[in-house]
């Protein structure tokens, strides 16, 4: 189909590094639309070269410092009949890339919004991690400081699904350190860095073992993290003795003595101050 006509919205599914993945559909809407919104202009550019076609369209930069700005001319575009198609840096546009603003904006409009489907970080991760996948959830990226991080996490501590993340490589030590603390050492999760790419790696073991190796390799490129769900909470409440282990556990992996004992009592359902007597009591 060519992508030409009525105004329309395409998001178009970028490799995430390996040019062999790229579709014969993104080809054709790279080629035929009007308007290519492009996270990084640059990259489009390398990327239409690599796959040898020619870009026609007039090409704008999209991404998260103009978004907001730039939305209500990409909607002008639209009602003067263009097809306006939404790439970024690799993977599906809005999903924590540019694009939910203008599939929000054009459906608003009555303007169609359809997809040429391509890789996902998070599926592909998601596959790869070995951890289960029948029913999982996507949070995204964490806050960037270290509270809001540990407050997001303790939110999720007893979710039952497979949790997927982004991460900055400059912070995935201290993410990983404050999944641990929260969720457990023994908490099973993978790392998975530079999807398809040439140095693609996938580091699996228990949360624990992950911080060790963060902290030791500085692992660097594009970062997915997966999780495990919280395991089916116990039918009785754990003995005294358990739930000091457990909050001892997570002061060991970093958590302070504070968000070790609010962990402990979202993961069993009790009042933070029941477990905090109990911690404050040990023979």
């Amino acid at each position: 189909m060519t992508e030409t006509g009525t105004g329309r919205v395409v998001l178009v599914g970028a490799p995430l590094g390996n040019i062999g993945d790229a579709s014969a559909r993104l080809r054709e809407v790279l080629t035929g639309a009007d308007v290519v919104a492009a996270e990084d202009t640059r990259r489009l550019l390398r990327l239409a070269r690599d796959l040898e076609v020619t870009v026609t369209g007039r090409i704008v930069s999209y991404f998260e410092g103009n978004e907001e700005r730039r939305t209500p001319d990409l909607v002008d575009a639209l009602r003067a009949g263009k097809v306006v198609a939404v790439v970024t840096d690799g993977g599906m546009p809005s999903v924590s890339d540019p694009g939910y603003r203008l599939v929000r904006a054009a459906l608003d409009a009555g303007f169609p919004v359809t997809a040429a489907p391509g890789p996902s970080a998070v599926t592909t991760a998601l596959a790869l991690s070995g951890l289960p996948s029948d029913r999982f959830c996507f949070e995204g990226f964490l806050p960037r400081t270290g509270s809001g991080r540990r407050s997001r996490l303790r939110e999720l501590a007893a979710e039952p699904r497979t949790l997927v993340f982004f991460e900055a490589p400059h912070r995935i030590t201290a993410a990983l350190t404050d999944l641990a603390a929260t969720f457990g050492a023994e908490r099973e999760a993978a790392v998975c860095r530079e999807l398809t790419k040439t140095y693609e790696e996938i580091r699996r073991g228990p949360l624990g073992e992950l911080v060790a190796w963060s902290a030791e390799t500085g692992p660097r490129g594009e970062i997915t993290v997966v999780v495990a769900g919280a395991p089916a909470g116990p039918a009785e409440r754990p003995a005294d003795a358990d739930l000091r282990a457990a909050v001892a556990e997570r002061e060991a992996a970093g958590a302070s003595r504070r968000d070790a004992v609010q962990a402990v009592a979202d993961a069993y359902g009790l009042r933070k101050r029941e477990v905090y007597a109990l911690v404050h009591t040990a023979p």
